[in-house]
């Protein structure tokens, strides 16, 4: 393994750092999700108590299983809704991985209710549960419909298991997602036909409304709306494309009111370029470049048919572009100097993180080679600019690669610095345990997974 180093001057000035937040984003963010959660289960409970009791105790279970089931239904969907103050604050990969875990409560949520309820009526006649839920579908409206609800969420739930996630194409597995809604319709249709706190006073009616009306409205409006409207705005156009080696090039864009567009260095957008045969497929590129109001960049490197055909864009192709997504910022910084890592051409928005960054800070690029080290001129440049340190560790992956002692080696102040990691997943993961050993408080590091849901 190499190590090598560029430091800059010490005479250059360091810029003074930002004041840290009192409250950590991340932390508002998710204690709001959190609250807005308990307070509707709160709501759900009371309209439940408020609505009366069946006799039987398994039919009152399964009601009231049904009721949270639909709760988390709205919830799920306002995790996946990909609204800007909670995707800038909790990050998509979070967001996407507890929408995925909601999914499985809603999943098992609403089995019980099944089970809960055709165990309890057959308890109180003389059918056995199969010929009961037979008989609930064909005798009380809106059953079948939930039914029907509830097999396209398990067909949703076998898919989005990792064993059988890994195994699909993004498309494939997107389209199958996608019967979610049709599910969430039908399952809200039985409620408005059979939920007894549903029909029981105006006040849960209207609540019942706003709660699936607030999600649904959630996720037109981030997901619809709002892709729509800014490139409406922006008509973002590709400029430029820049090879940087053979591997890996960069993709220019330019567009109008460029300046009004939030995003912020770190963030990634999910990419359509308007070609045939490339406008329907949707990829996570994160921006090379802190955004300056005249141009945005992102630099790719080839890793299939679809990245490689990037290379032979021509000037003027239309973009769509949706986002930006991602807490990748200095938004949740929390000290005043800062150890950014990246792993081969992960240094892409740790890049453009160096050009918006305060206070000192130290870049350790981990590549195979020196051909290897995507933009290297650029990030010696500025951290010379900047006052910064910039280290290239270079040769073949080892077990440890950047183990507890080498990256305390590198960095000896490395727990009292936040710190960024963006490289492949094996890399990521051992630096993050690497991190922890050395211990750097959890607060500090920030990694996040740019890539779709799933």
């Amino acid at each position: 393994m190499k190590l090598g180093a560029v430091t800059t001057a010490s005479s250059v000035p360091h810029r003074k750092p930002p004041p840290t937040p009192a409250l950590r984003p991340r932390a508002v963010a998710r204690t709001g999700l959190h609250a807005v959660l308990a307070a509707n289960a709160a709501v759900v409970a009371v309209l439940f108590v408020r609505a009366g009791f069946a006799a039987n105790t398994l039919v009152v279970l399964g009601r009231l299983a049904g009721l949270y089931g639909a709760l988390l239904m709205a919830f799920q969907l306002v995790l996946v809704a990909r609204l800007p103050w909670f995707d800038r604050r909790i990050g998509m990969d979070r967001l996407t991985s507890w929408h995925r875990w909601t999914g499985f409560a809603v999943l098992w949520t609403l089995l019980a209710h099944v089970v809960l309820i055709t165990f309890g009526y057959a308890e109180s006649s003389s059918l056995d549960p199969l010929n009961q839920l037979v008989d609930l579908a064909e005798t009380v409206e809106g059953v079948l419909r939930a039914l029907a609800a509830l097999i396209l969420l398990t067909v949703v739930g076998a898919v989005s298991a990792r064993a059988a996630r890994r195994r699909m194409a993004y498309e494939t597995w997107h389209f199958v997602h996608l019967y979610t809604y049709v599910a969430v319709v039908l399952a809200f249709t039985h409620q408005v036909a059979a939920g007894t706190t549903f029909t029981a006073s105006p006040f849960a009616k209207t609540y019942w409304y706003a709660v699936w009306g607030g999600a649904l409205g959630a996720v037109l409006a981030g997901r619809v709306v709002l892709p729509l409207w800014r490139n409406l705005r922006h008509r973002l156009r590709v400029t430029a494309v820049v090879p940087e080696n053979d591997h890996v090039v960069s993709v220019y864009l330019s567009g109008r009111d460029l300046d009004r567009l939030p995003a912020r260095a770190g963030q990634f957008f999910l990419w359509r370029f308007l070609t045939p045969g490339r406008w329907w497929q949707a990829n996570p590129f994160s921006l090379s470049m802190a955004p300056d109001g005249r141009q945005l960049r992102l630099t790719v490197k080839t890793a299939g048919d679809g990245t490689a055909a990037l290379r032979h864009l021509t000037p003027g192709t239309r973009v769509f572009a949706e986002g930006p997504y991602g807490a990748f910022t200095a938004l949740h910084r929390t000290r005043p100097d800062t150890l950014l890592i990246a792993g081969g051409v992960g240094v892409t928005p740790i890049r453009a993180l160096l050009e918006e960054l305060h206070g000192h800070t130290v870049l350790v690029h981990r590549v195979a080679t020196d051909q290897d080290a995507v933009l290297h001129g650029e990030l010696r440049d500025l951290a010379h600019a900047r006052g910064a340190e910039l280290h290239l560790v270079t040769g073949p992956a080892v077990p440890d690669r950047l183990g507890p002692r080498d990256l305390a080696a590198l960095v000896p102040d490395v727990a009292e610095r936040d710190v960024y990691v963006c490289g492949p997943p094996g890399m990521t993961g051992a630096l993050l345990r690497t991190l922890r050993e050395l211990g750097v408080p959890r607060r500090q590091i920030h990694a996040e997974r740019f890539s779709l849901a799933g």
